[in-house]
């Protein structure tokens, strides 16, 4: 199909859908107005039965803590599948060094890059960590935390190179992490249901109000969040920096 028909194409099917987008937009309540009881019910419930201030925590890790463990075995799935697909033609030996891929450029790294990498990373790490721990206070939490802790990682990467990088992120932790991670929210969650109480009952000290440590199991099983989240990214990563190409003799890694 060329260009011009293309455009014509999306022209038509834009003008068709116009009325209905008018239409839904239309019936959308004004800016700002709440017409459903949800937000209101979990405002009114969560912080006397958690003592949490993050409501979204409190939906995710208690009002709907079972389908948050879906979500993390769906992203348990999804990394294995990656690992399945890029290790096919290599097989499970994963070394400390790139793989040997032709005659793929490797980019030089600046002096500027490597610096700034070697500030922000374990800055980043840090602000990473400080989102997983603080998720039943303030907007944040372990999927978020992990994510971030992930980037930090690939820092590492972007200012040492592959070598440093694998020697300083092992993929046997990477590992331990993301399984870890995901066994202890599964724990935490059946092993309630073990004593007759419902999935993800509170069994700690609900602490006080604004502290770290309030929440009862909330932390624990969002710490699980974000050891599996971190050690998921880490893994992705590692399985594509496999693909790095190896320098050769006299050529600057």
């Amino acid at each position: 199909m060329s260009p011009r028909a293309r455009g014509i194409l999306a022209t038509l099917a834009a003008l068709a859908l116009a009325p209905g987008a008018l239409a839904v937009l239309r019936a959308m309540p004004a800016f700002g107005d709440h017409p459903l009881p949800y937000g209101d019910a979990v405002n009114r419930i969560a912080p006397a039965e958690r003592i949490v201030s993050n409501m979204v925590t409190a939906v995710n890790f208690d009002l709907r803590g079972f389908d948050t463990l879906g979500e993390e075995v769906m992203l348990l799935a999804a990394v294995v599948g990656t690992v399945v697909v890029l290790r096919g033609s290599r097989g499970e030996g994963v070394g400390d060094r790139p793989a040997t891929c032709g005659d793929r450029p490797i980019p030089p790294r600046s002096e500027a890059v490597v610096l700034l990498c070697r500030i922000i990373a374990p800055l980043t790490l840090l602000y990473g960590l400080y989102v997983v721990l603080h998720a039943q206070l303030t907007p944040g939490g372990g999927f978020q935390g992990g994510a971030i802790i992930g980037s930090g990682l690939l820092l590492v990467w972007v200012g040492e190179g592959y070598n440093a990088w694998r020697r300083l992120v092992p993929g046997v932790v990477l590992h331990a992490l993301e399984g870890g991670g995901a066994g202890l929210y599964a724990l935490m969650g059946f092993g309630a249901m073990l004593t007759g109480a419902a999935f993800l009952t509170n069994v700690l000290p609900l602490g006080e109000w604004g502290s770290i440590l309030s929440g009862g199991v909330i932390p624990v099983v969002n710490f699980g969040v974000g050891l599996a989240v971190s050690g998921a990214f880490g893994m992705l990563f590692l399985e594509f920096l496999e693909e790095t190409r190896e320098p050769k003799d006299g050529e600057e890694p």
